[in-house]
């Protein structure tokens, strides 16, 4: 089964810790697709991707193009099979998909300062869960993600 890890935001903003957290996907020679909620969000992405410092790379594409089999990183809101051939996907701002054994590693972000968003990702951990996926929780601490179960 899919290995799926729910990263729990409570010191930065998304914009801040996806980058650093794609830049590791990529490090493993990985592809990645990032599937967000809404496409305002994904727009915003986008944005902040091309101007993240660390990494100070980050080539990526709207998904839908002509050129998604050259993007390291997709980023889309449907939840379709990827043009890049992504192993790792990203939910953000409650995602969800239905396509999870389809992937190597799900990595699910939420924010913790958000108690809608915290109970929604603990939905998605029980579904996840009673289907029989490996699940790891991580939590943002003092020096970095701290893997809490």
């Amino acid at each position: 089964m899919t290995e799926i890890g729910f990263y729990h935001l409570t010191r930065t903003k998304l914009d801040q810790a996806l980058p650093r957290l794609l830049g590791r996907a990529l490090a493993t020679g990985g592809r990645a697709f990032v599937l967000c909620g809404e496409a305002e969000r994904a727009k915003a992405l986008d944005a902040a991707l091309w101007t993240a410092t660390e990494p100070d790379w980050l080539p990526h594409g709207m998904a839908g193009g002509e050129n998604d089999p050259l993007q390291p990183i997709l980023l889309s809101t449907a939840d379709t099979a990827p043009g890049n051939g992504a192993r790792f996907l990203f939910l953000v701002d409650g995602a969800d998909s239905a396509r999870l054994g389809d992937y190597d590693r799900v990595l699910d972000l939420f924010d913790g300062s958000d108690e809608a968003a915290v109970a929604a990702a603990r939905r998605r951990w029980a579904a996840a869960k009673a289907a029989g996926h490996a699940l790891t929780y991580w939590q943002q601490g003092a020096s970095g993600w701290e893997k809490k179960g």
